[in-house]
């Protein structure tokens, strides 16, 4: 399987940059090609809003990155999409790439959108600052897995799963329970 690990932390050693990490070594043990992608390392202007992509299937606006960036994810069977949870959503850049990507992702019609990335699945891998339970229920972790899913599904993307790495202000490194919750949604790859 082709896999695309998205860097969308800032932070390289963080507690989400480490859940990433070990998600690209497991997917290589298995045998996975994996493909690693950082946006904080990319150019990507924000969305004009113009609706070309809607007939083109892809963002007119290329001269950044985002030919390269829609490239890898039309190519890969699966995407590892590691964000800190900003807000209860995806940090802007993330949420960048999403606007970016809607004409690549899905077609309007006079009902549902039309997914154009159909066939793909994804693992969302996410840290908090909110402890468990609180992180779900005031909305932090849930708040990301609600959007990225709403991305994801609209451009036809089903979910592996979903790891999260709660109270990260009080943990110095990913405990091995949530690294062991990472393998086994490789391990579903």
């Amino acid at each position: 399987m082709k896999v695309l690990a998205i860097q969308g932390s800032y932070r390289n050693n963080g507690k989400t940059s480490s859940m990433l990490k070990y998600a690209i070594k497991r997917a290589k043990e298995l045998g996975h090609k994996v493909t690693e992608l950082n946006l904080f390392e990319k150019r990507l202007d924000y969305c004009k809003s113009c609706g070309k992509c809607d007939e083109t299937g892809q963002c007119v606006y290329t001269n950044d990155d985002i030919e390269e960036i829609t490239s890898l994810i039309k190519n890969t069977d699966v995407i590892i999409l590691a964000a800190p949870v900003y807000w209860g959503n995806v940090p802007a850049i993330v949420k960048n790439l999403f606007d970016r990507m809607v004409g690549a992702s899905m077609k309007h019609t006079k009902a549902f959108p039309m997914p154009r990335l159909s066939g793909k699945r994804y693992i969302l891998l996410t840290a908090c600052h909110t402890k468990a339970p609180f992180d779900k229920i005031f909305g932090q972790s849930s708040g990301i897995a609600k959007n990225a899913k709403e991305f994801f599904k609209t451009a036809g993307v089903k979910e592996i799963g979903m790891a999260v790495c709660d109270d990260t202000n009080n943990r110095e490194i990913v405990p091995n329970k949530i690294l062991a919750k990472v393998n086994k949604l490789v391990e579903r790859i």
